[in-house]
């Protein structure tokens, strides 16, 4: 096998979150480029048809299942239609995640709750289905997590410190599953994605945030695509349980939210 060779991932079957656009999208892509067929789920239907459509001009195979990871009742549903679908699940994207930013004293105890829920219970719950599938194939799982897990920015606390669990959660399922399936995850810096999009449109704010980055650049959603596609691929057959960084250099946040001091 040439090195190349260990970057397929041919015949094998991706279930992949988030998957209609962005970051989601671009793994689901970039999976199907290198041989694997693939299971989308998203809220919107029209955007995971898109993607699905690319992948099968791709000659792999689209399953779409709309959905909200957030209603953990479908988690299961989902990839109990994606292994009658598609036959199998080597490979899970964790993708799915976000929270709005918020001062500190306008955080609730249900706001707080749902960003832990969307970044990592739903990551959990999902992983946990796939378990016997992945086990019987000695397959992997790769999370989005954030460099806003291991940074401190203001009014990111929500969303900082649950992707600072999901980091700390890829940890325990890599121990917890060994030596059969490999858990790692990628802390994404500044990408211009649709999370991004309205603060990227403000010159100041996009200005300030290449001048913060090392490599005076925001990333694109192929940069973490390519780190997907590592991690899920023979290639990282000698790696589990780590955080990958991809983040353009970044030792602290890029992104300055101006809020009042007290």
């Amino acid at each position: 096998m040439s090195i190349l060779d260990r970057f397929r991932v041919d015949d094998k079957v991706a279930v992949v979150t988030g998957a209609g656009r962005g970051i989601g999208a671009a793994s689901a892509i970039a999976l199907a480029e290198a041989g694997a067929d693939v299971a989308l789920t998203a809220r919107s239907a029209d955007q995971l048809e898109e993607v699905a459509t690319t992948i099968r001009g791709l000659g792999r195979r689209a399953f779409v299942y709309p959905g909200d990871v957030n209603d953990l009742d479908m988690l299961p549903a989902f990839v109990e239609a994606t292994v009658a679908e598609l036959g199998r699940i080597d490979i899970v994207v964790n993708n799915a995640g976000g929270s709005p930013p918020a001062a500190v004293t306008d955080i609730t105890a249900k706001s707080f709750e749902a960003a832990f829920h969307f970044n990592v219970t739903t990551a959990l719950v999902l992983t946990q289905a796939c378990i016997p599938q992945l086990v019987a194939n000695r397959g992997n799982v790769v999370n989005i997590s954030s460099m806003a897990g291991r940074t401190a920015a203001r009014a990111l606390t929500q969303y900082g410190v649950a992707k600072a669990a999901l980091s700390h959660l890829t940890r325990y399922l890599a121990t917890d599953l060994n030596p059969k399936v490999r858990v790692n995850a990628i802390a994404v810096g500044s990408t211009a994605t649709s999370a991004l999009e309205t603060v990227l449109t403000m010159p100041e704010i996009r200005d300030a945030m290449i001048a913060a980055t090392p490599l005076r650049f925001i990333g694109e959603p192929e940069d973490i695509a390519a780190g997907v596609l590592y991690l899920a691929s023979p290639a990282a057959r000698y790696v589990t349980g780590k955080v990958f960084e991809i983040d353009g250099g970044t030792e602290s946040s890029t992104l300055d939210i101006p809020i009042p001091d007290f």
